[in-house]
């Protein structure tokens, strides 16, 4: 019997193992290639609709939309601050592009979100200004305030949910029968918190933390329910924001800037701006296989 070759000692054993190979190597080939590409980004030929869109991160994400190409309706309680904004973007986007052929259409919006009646009066004279063609939604009207839960007033805690939780459903619903009835795939982002996820503190805000929570599961139950007329619903959980409101808040308060950025693995809060990439991402193709998602834009806070 032969004895067994020793690992790694082929070549020495048997010959013909390397009388099999070429001495010398043949050149390389090219191989011709298609250039790898991503789904686009953009949003031209999209039709947004965002509530709480003239102010404070409703504005922001207003703005990406725009800059990424959607034509969009804003809509907002105050009727006045919603004709400001539209008119400020406009003019942005005219100082900032010159071909006048892809002028946006930016239209302003005076509605209750909490209100049904309102929403679908609403909805309806958002179709007809842009041609009987809305396919994206961004939920951003919300409310937060601090009671100790056992001090919280009934009606304030009543009216939270109504815009928090309620307006987000009529919206969604609202866009749902339109792009089902005309059998169009459609996209929504609903603006939740991270706060649907953990507790803040130290400001007690129970009812608030639990409509966020409600909005996120929203997110995912009409993903699972409406998938199959190809409309996502995803979810985006901002942390703490430096908004204006909140930086008025922080002047009177401004220890609770230093717990907030102490707990924020990042050092920092958020900048409105870091919500412009979320939700051009989930409002457009590239998140084509995106839904009942949440993307949570909190510089860590929640995984700590």
């Amino acid at each position: 019997m032969s004895e067994a070759p020793k690992p790694g000692s082929y070549a020495q054993t048997d010959p013909t193992i390397v009388a099999s190979y070429p001495t010398t190597l043949p050149s390389a080939t090219p191989v011709s290639r298609k250039k790898p590409t991503l789904a686009s980004f953009s949003l031209e030929g999209k039709t947004a609709v965002i509530t709480g869109g003239a102010r404070g991160l409703g504005y922001v994400m207003t703005q990406a939309l725009v800059e990424s190409g959607a034509d969009v309706a804003i809509v907002d309680l105050n009727g006045d601050e919603a004709a400001k904004a539209a008119s400020r973007l406009l003019e942005q986007w005219k100082s900032e592009n010159t071909d006048a052929d892809k002028l946006p259409v930016i239209t302003s919006h005076k509605a209750d979100v909490s209100n049904a009646a309102d929403v679908d009066r609403v909805f309806a004279e958002i179709l007809a200004a842009h041609n009987n063609h809305v396919d994206t939604l961004v939920t951003s009207a919300g409310l937060c305030e601090n009671f100790p839960a056992e001090q919280y007033p009934p009606d304030r805690l009543q009216y939270i949910m109504s815009v928090n939780v309620n307006g987000t459903y009529y919206f969604a619903a609202a866009l749902a029968k339109h792009l089902i009835a005309v059998k169009k795939p459609g996209s929504m982002v609903f603006i939740g918190s991270m706060s649907g996820a953990i507790v803040n503190i130290p400001q007690p805000q129970a009812p608030y933390n639990a409509s966020k929570a409600a909005v996120r599961h929203l997110a995912s139950s009409f993903a699972v329910e409406w998938a199959q007329y190809g409309i996502r619903v995803n979810c985006i959980s901002p942390g703490y924001m430096l908004t204006d409101l909140t930086k008025r808040i922080l002047e009177e308060r401004p220890e609770l800037g230093e717990k907030w950025r102490s707990l924020t693995p990042v050092g920092r809060m958020g900048d409105p701006k870091d919500l412009m990439g979320a939700v051009v991402y989930l409002s457009s193709d590239a998140a084509g296989f995106v839904t009942g998602a949440e993307l949570r834009v909190d510089g860590g806070y929640t995984v700590t």
